[in-house]
């Protein structure tokens, strides 16, 4: 019997422990494995992963190689690889809840236009956060919307980014809504580009799947029955991590709309860009706090990428409320923030 859903975890160098800890969370699902596979997506790892991982306990578990490093490689590959129609792609440091799969099966059969969604993701930390961590939590993949379902319908063309729109944890998809986003993908080197790759820490890429699909007349849904736990390193609450995280999102986040026709922004000449960094340092004061200095960086991204902007762009109106016109005020990425 084919499968009814796959589950595409893409990793690169996984923590172990980590990784172990996400095949037990598979392995405890309440949808019988009968119904599902799981493709591993070794993306260019430096150990090839099959040699050491157990997937003995799933029969229709695999490990498949992909020697191209990248995000959108990796998911390329799996979406290759996937007999089903309902595919979920899950990280590396991603615990499903044990009715995840079958809460998005449910989901996806009872709302036939349904494209994209996802849920809750909560953290777990392996050091102590600091206090004033909580203002970067969507930098970080981290979000908790509630209780009530938000259905968001699809649009053309849309106009702002929807608040509470699927991100890429535990992100479910249509397989035909998302053949119709490899189909737009083509050869578009700036969207090709909008994926993490290796330390890299852009992220875009699961912004410019949810506007694609959107536009392409698909639902997408925040469904708070699907809840996972994001595993969180000590390295990652280091300033310095997450400074340059938010950089890399920021000004990601300034392109992936700007490919889909909202600007929040307008074009800036290049050589601006170390006077404005400058005259944002005065106001933010990065010297003075850590979260400062985060902050600081994103902005310096958001100033990086109107620095790429065409200035022919026709503007469109910003409905977005949640990304403030005023560049010196704080904005974060609503991505899928790169391990």
């Amino acid at each position: 019997m084919s499968p009814q859903l796959t589950v595409i975890l893409c990793t690169h160098n996984p923590r172990p422990d980590y990784l172990q800890r996400v095949l037990a969370a598979l392995q405890g699902q309440t949808l019988a494995l009968s119904q599902w596979e799981l493709v591993v997506i070794d993306n260019a790892s430096t150990a090839p992963l099959a040699p050491r991982l157990d997937l003995s306990w799933h029969p229709q578990g695999r490990v498949v190689p992909e020697p191209h490093l990248g995000l959108t490689r990796a998911r390329q590959r799996g979406f290759r690889e996937a007999q089903a129609e309902i595919l979920v792609y899950v990280d590396d440091d991603n615990l499903l809840a044990a009715d995840y799969l079958e809460q998005v099966q449910q989901a996806f059969s009872q709302h036939p236009q349904l494209g994209v969604a996802a849920g809750k993701a909560l953290p777990e930390f392996e050091a102590a956060p600091p206090a004033w961590l909580p203002e970067f939590y969507s930098m970080l993949a981290l979000r908790d919307f509630g209780d009530t379902t938000t259905l968001i319908p699809g649009c053309s063309p849309c106009q702002h980014y929807p608040d509470q729109a699927p991100a890429g944890a535990g992100m479910a998809l249509r397989r035909a809504a998302f053949a119709d986003y490899w189909a737009s993908l083509g050869d578009d080197a700036a969207r090709l580009a909008l994926g993490r790759t290796g330390q890299n820490l852009v992220s875009g890429e699961d912004n410019d799947i949810v506007l694609t699909l959107l536009n392409r007349g698909w639902d997408g849904a925040y469904l708070p029955q699907l809840q996972l736990i994001h595993l969180i390193a000590a390295r990652r609450l280091q300033p310095d991590y997450l400074a340059r995280l938010n950089f890399a999102a920021s000004q990601s986040w300034v392109q992936v709309l700007d490919l889909h026709g909202i600007r929040l922004w307008p074009a800036i000449a290049p050589w601006t860009v170390r006077l404005r960094q400058a005259k944002a340092w005065l106001r933010l004061r990065p010297w003075q706090s850590a979260a400062a200095y985060v902050r600081w960086r994103g902005i310096c991204g958001i100033l990086a990428g109107q620095a790429r902007l065409s200035s022919s762009h026709t503007n469109r109106p910003c409905r977005w409320r949640g990304i403030p016109k005023d560049e010196n005020r704080r904005v974060h990425s609503r991505s899928n923030a790169p391990s």
